[in-house]
């Protein structure tokens, strides 16, 4: 048998370093998407919920059918359609701030995204044998995490010394220098050929094999409550600071704190929870994820002030969002590991395999219902300066100068993060009945395995 090794072939590298580039581009636009619709190009925040929300949905499913269509083309074909597509939609996006053209830049992102994933995880199960695809895919995670780490960090200087409409102009820049890379160094050809994927009426067959199932799609539904509200690092809290604490707030390097902790937590705490059932690492990613909402939402009252943390002073709502951003990455570390095992316990003998690859169907509920979800909230209890009476919009900014109480439309902002927590909370409990009701049962009703999935 071939042994393990590091060793990967040139396709191989030149892939992990086009997805940084391409994560970097994504995350770095998609952190100050929601506030960039309303701020720059005029939607209101219910308007932004449902194109960001629809934007990124799309980006979760059209991967499902351009696989098929990035193995007729060629991979490197695709990806030379695809960055070019990446390139033109965020250039779109920042020079052409108006609907219309941003409606169809998001649609060229969107398609230009959609191939982007199944070629660099093709090329990545290419490049690998059975040995040594776990390393593999190792460094492919790390390079997907460094990249929105990246993106995400270098968007914050961009929007405070150049502007929000400078952003995509960035993501445009880095999408088309991944695009100089695979026309000057990816050349797949040495990698051997593997097996085709499905048509694209194969892949809505499949589907709506997963989708009638009732007990799997239940399952996919409770999962996408938590990424719904892990999601509104992105939906809801750009706007919730920055309205809140003001343009010095920096929502950018405050997502950022949720990559950080699931890279340093999520081996130690999938080590330790080894012995759970997948069924009880999932319980307790669901307890966590609306305990960090509730923690969002709370917090910063119990506070009643300022936090002086490590020579530095935080706005008690930046403090509070810090800590729920944690307490959000310490949820994950204990979701993302075992999901995809108990959905392969779930799924009927022999489709193994097709439950795993829609499992991830998830996050296209989690991203429509987060994002639309979020502008309604946002609207009701977080609104928009810009929306508020002359008196109002003087008040809030003494507010935020430190002068003075928020007006009375930001009183219950709070609201929206108690709203998610109370989606997570129905989630927890519907997700403890779900088990209950999955257990093989003897005649006398009683459970006749103890241990679950």
């Amino acid at each position: 048998m071939t042994a393990a090794t590091w060793r990967f072939p040139a396709a191989f590298w030149i892939a992990n370093l086009i997805e940084l580039l391409e994560r970097a581009a994504y995350y770095g636009t998609f952190i100050a998407l929601s506030l960039y619709l309303t701020s720059v190009v005029g939607f209101t925040d219910v308007g932004a919920g449902y194109v960001a929300g629809l934007f990124a949905a799309g980006l979760y499913l059209l991967p499902f059918f351009s696989g098929a269509a990035a193995d007729r083309m060629g991979f490197r074909r695709a990806l030379l359609l695809a960055f070019a597509l990446l390139g033109l939609g965020y250039a779109g996006l920042g020079v052409l701030p108006r609907k219309g053209p941003v409606v169809v830049s998001l649609l060229l992102i969107m398609l230009g995204g959609a191939f982007v994933k199944p070629v660099i995880t093709g090329t990545v199960a290419r490049s690998s044998n059975e040995r040594s695809r776990a390393r593999a895919y190792s460094l492919f995670y790390m390079m997907v995490n460094i990249g929105s780490f990246l993106g995400k960090a270098l968007a914050r200087p961009v929007r405070v010394r150049l502007g929000l409409d400078y952003i995509p102009l960035y993501s445009s820049a880095a999408a088309l220098l991944a695009l100089v890379l695979v026309l000057l160094c990816y050349f797949p050809r040495e990698v051997a050929v593997a097996e085709q994927r499905k048509s694209v009426r194969a892949v809505v067959g499949d589907i709506q094999t997963v989708l009638r199932d009732r007990r799997f799609l239940s399952l996919i539904l409770l999962t996408a409550a938590f990424w719904a509200i892990q999601g509104q690092l992105y939906a809801s809290m750009p706007k919730y600071v920055l309205r809140l604490v003001g343009e010095h707030a920096s929502p950018e390097w405050y997502a950022n704190i949720n990559p950080l902790t699931v890279v340093v937590l999520v081996v130690p705490i999938t080590h330790l929870a080894r012995r759970f059932a997948p069924i009880a690492s999932i319980a307790v990613s669901l307890a966590l994820i609306p305990l960090s909402a509730l923690t969002v939402a709370v917090l910063p009252g119990m506070l009643g002030g300022p936090v002086r943390l490590a020579g530095i002073t935080l706005h008690q709502v930046a403090f509070a969002m810090m800590v729920g951003i944690a307490l959000q990455g310490l949820a994950e570390c204990f979701l993302s590991p075992r999901y995809y095992e108990f959905a392969s316990q779930k799924a009927p003998p022999g489709q193994e395999g097709l439950y795993l690859g829609y499992a991830q169907l998830n996050s296209f509920f989690a991203w429509l219902l987060g994002f639309i979800l979020s502008g309604y909230l946002l609207d009701a209890f977080c609104p928009d300066p810009r929306t508020l009476s002359e008196a109002e919009r003087a008040a809030h900014a003494l507010a935020l100068a430190g002068r003075g109480p928020m007006p009375a439309a930001y009183a219950h902002a709070s609201y929206i993060w108690l709203t998610f927590a109370a989606m997570g909370a129905v989630a927890f409990v519907l997700l403890l009945l779900f088990q209950a009701s999955s257990r093989p049962r003897g005649r006398d009703g009683t459970p006749i395995d103890p241990k679950g999935a």
